[in-house]
């Protein structure tokens, strides 16, 4: 058996591996590379990542805080607008396709459909479709005057 090194140690490693290696570390952890990177983004995400697998992530209730303050706060604004919050456990239907589908809010903060986990509402409804879709507005539960 292999023993890995602690996630002090990775992280620590982390500004002396080459690009290639760092995209390899990548790869292992995300699902998408970003458009534009440079390496110390590419280092702090890594390093935030191993941090986050070995101790756990942050709960859904405080990234959506931070989000929220990160709003309210920052000159960029990015128009997303207010979110919308469903209690754990409301069931969604949607007929799509002549299939009607459900999914369910857990209490972590993520969707369930057919037996597996979403991170988002539009991430289900692109299981669904196939395509890309804003998940509260497929769902029918986006807020009124959202999004302009």
């Amino acid at each position: 058996m292999k023993l890995s090194l602690s996630t002090t140690a990775q992280v620590a490693a982390l500004p002396t591996l080459l690009l290639p290696d760092l995209w390899q570390l990548w790869d292992r952890h995300f699902s998408r590379r970003p458009n534009r990177v440079n390496r110390r983004y590419l280092e702090a995400r890594l390093a935030y990542r191993l941090q986050e697998i070995a101790h756990g992530g942050l709960p859904p209730e405080v990234k959506a805080h931070l989000a929220d303050c990160g709003e309210q706060h920052s000159k960029i604004k990015v128009g997303r607008g207010p979110e919308v919050r469903l209690m754990p456990g409301t069931t969604l239907l949607r007929e799509w396709d002549r299939r009607e589908y459900r999914v369910t809010v857990l209490p972590d903060g993520l969707y369930e459909l057919d037996g597996k986990r979403y991170k988002s509402l539009s991430a289900a409804a692109r299981a669904i479709t196939g395509t890309l879709w804003s998940g509260p507005a497929f769902f029918g539960v986006k807020q009124k005057g959202a999004g302009r």
